[in-house]
Formats: C-alpha cells, sequence, structure tokens
C-alpha cells in the first residue's frame, strides 16, 4: 500500500492558497502537513482544498503568526494540540490515522526560529528555542503502544554539516549553532526517531529546504539550509521508498522561502 506524506512551510496560508492548491494537483499526497499558516481557525480557507480531495483538516492557528495545519485524503482521529513552553502559541498539531489497519501518529511542529543573537541570556527568543527543543526530547516514536509515529514540520535547525551551504561560516549563526544541533540530535535519539530525509539520501550529499529571502538570486548562490525535517519511528523507516525536495517551489511566483519535502512509503 503506497502512502505519501508532504511538509512545508507555506508562510502565510491565505497569501499562497493558490501555490499550495497547485502543489496539491500536482503531487496530491496522502497527507500534507503545513506550517506558518499565519491564520486563525476560523479564516482558514479549508472548502479550497477539500475541493480537491482533502476533506479531513485539522487546524492549529492564531492570528497573524505561527500556525499549523493537516490536511489528509483519508479520516483521522484523536487530535492533539500540544503547548509547548506553556506560552499559548500554535506550534503543534497531530493526528492519528489509519492506514489499512495500520495505525499511524502524524506530529506536524514549527519549531521557533530563535531571532539572530545565538545567546539565550539576552535573547528571548533563542532561550524559547532552546526550551521548545528540550521538551521534544519527551516526544517518543513509540509513545503509544501499537502505533506507528511520524515527526515533521519546520524545526528550524540544519543539524549537520552538509544540510546548510558552508558548516564553518555557520557555527555562530542562529539555525546551526552546536548548542541547536546537539539539542536537535538529542531529541531525535532520545525520542528513538530515525531521520527519513538522511536515511534516504546519502549524508555526504547536501540538502537544503530554506533559502533566503535577502539573495538577489537564490538558485545561483544557493545558499541554503534544511530547516525541515521528517522524522519516523523505525517500522517506517524500513518501509520508506523515496524522499524528494521540491526545490523548483522556491523559484514560483511569490513563493515561501522554504520548499515542500515528499517522503512516500510502501505500506
Amino acid at each position: 500500500m503506497p502512502f505519501s506524506l508532504a511538509t512545508w512551510n507555506i508562510n502565510s496560508v491565505r497569501l499562497r492558497a493558490g501555490l499550495v492548491e497547485h502543489f496539491l494537483k500536482s503531487e496530491a499526497p496522502d497527507v500534507l502537513c503545513l506550517q506558518e499558516t499565519k491564520c486563525p481557525n476560523d479564516q482558514f480557507p479549508e472548502k479550497t482544498f477539500k475541493a480537491l480531495g482533502y476533506e479531513h483538516i485539522a487546524i492549529h492557528g492564531q492570528k497573524g503568526y505561527h500556525g499549523v495545519a493537516t490536511f489528509s485524503k483519508r479520516p483521522f482521529e484523536d487530535i492533539v494540540r500540544q503547548d509547548f513552553c506553556e506560552v499559548g502559541d500554535a506550534r503543534h498539531l497531530s493526528v492519528r490515522i489509519d492506514i489499512d489497519g495500520k495505525k499511524v501518529r502524524i506530529h506536524n511542529l514549527y519549531v521557533p526560529a530563535g531571532g539572530d543573537e545565538p545567546d539565550p541570556e539576552i535573547n528571548p527568543k533563542f532561550a524559547h528555542k532552546l526550551a521548545f527543543v528540550e521538551e521534544m526530547r519527551r516526544m517518543r516514536a513509540g509513545g503509544e503502544p501499537g502505533v506507528s509515529a511520524l515527526l515533521c514540520g519546520d524545526l528550524n535547525i540544519a543539524p549537520y554539516e552538509t544540510d546548510v551551504w558552508s558548516h564553518k561560516q555557520l557555527l555562530k549563526i542562529v539555525s546551526h549553532t552546536p548548542v541547536e544541533t546537539d539539542g536537535l540530535i538529542r531529541a531525535m535519539n532520545d525520542g528513538e526517531w530515525v531521520d527519513l530525509m538522511r536515511r534516504h539520501i546519502p549524508m555526504e550529499e547536501k540538502i537544503f529546504t530554506w533559502w533566503s529571502y535577502r539573495a538577489k538570486d537564490w538558485a545561483a548562490s544557493n545558499r541554503g539550509r534544511r530547516l525541515d525535517h521528517v522524522w519516523g519511528s523505525a517500522d517506517l523507516a524500513d518501509k520508506l521508498a523515496d524522499v524528494t525536495v521540491h526545490t523548483d517551489a522556491r523559484g514560483w511566483e511569490k513563493p515561501s522561502d522554504h520548499v515542500p519535502v515528499v517522503a512516500r512509503f510502501d505500506l
């Protein structure tokens, strides 16, 4: 049974609903997880996506900031909206889906960006990010008996040297500092998650999912980072068939600075 999951930081779902619609028509993943929707629940453009066959939509949004949403062609249940760090941000959403008898919990996450200064003593945004990642250590791939798990989203950290355009030049830049990369890897290992993108794409090969709006020519400079991730429980990792990073989406009209990532499984 083929199954596909897509993740995408859309940077305003109302502004880029047309891009989401185009992606769903062309790629047709079974599940799409969006981050940074920047939309309160009552203003979310559900009808647009339900008309494409995504009749099951879970939303955790807030006005102007953050926000996550999960679309599915299949019914889901047990929707959980976790409040990380108890600050009231809409940064997590999970659902449990049944795929021909196989139960899978899907976590959709938007980790704080952390501001510009990588010092928690003077930058509250960076301190918040580190606290968020520390809480992620409690998220377990095997947390529910008999239920497999996927965790995806904009984790705002590029953990490995080949996840950034220049390891040396970004060591003191938020998203690739050692305290962040060590923390994310620790959360992944503690939770017994498998990095599915690196399971499919060799570690020596660079992967980018984000390119700054500040670049005059993002494709020519190619100064990217892998900020978007897909993790899975070990049993799903063994069923992974393919991972695709849709780099072309960065060149679409009025794009997000992130691009979609699609993981496909043979279950």
